[in-house]
C-alpha cells in the first residue's frame, strides 16, 4: 500500500481561507473570510430549512432524522432520554470518490 500525500493532514476554516486568499490575490484574506463565512451560513440555513444543497463533483449535503431513544451517562452509567433530532449528512460525488480512490 503506498502513503498519500497529505495522508492524516486536517484543514481547519483558517487554513482554508488562507489557501483561497493566495490562490486569489485580487481578493483580500478578510474578503475570502466573508467568502467563505456565506458559503457556509448558506448550506447551513438550506439544511435547517429541510432541504439539500448538491455541488456537482464535489457531493450532496442533506438531514437525516434520528429517533428518541435511552442513552447512558459514560460517566455514571445511568439511563439519559435523548430526544430526537436531524443531523447532517454529507455523501460524496462520484469524481471526489475516484479523487480518492486514485
Amino acid at each position: 500500500m503506498r502513503a498519500r500525500s497529505g495522508a492524516g493532514k486536517k484543514m481547519i476554516r483558517s487554513e482554508l481561507v488562507q489557501r483561497l486568499a493566495r490562490d486569489n490575490p485580487e481578493f483580500t484574506a478578510k474578503e475570502m473570510e466573508r467568502v467563505v463565512a456565506l458559503f457556509f451560513d448558506a448550506i447551513v440555513e438550506q439544511l435547517a430549512t429541510g432541504g439539500r444543497v448538491e455541488l456537482r463533483g464535489f457531493g450532496t449535503f442533506t438531514t437525516r432524522a434520528r429517533d428518541a431513544r435511552t442513552g447512558r451517562n459514560p460517566r455514571t452509567g445511568d439511563a439519559v432520554d435523548v430526544d430526537a433530532k436531524r443531523v447532517p449528512y454529507f455523501k460524496p460525488g462520484k469524481e471526489m470518490r475516484q479523487k480518492l480512490n486514485v
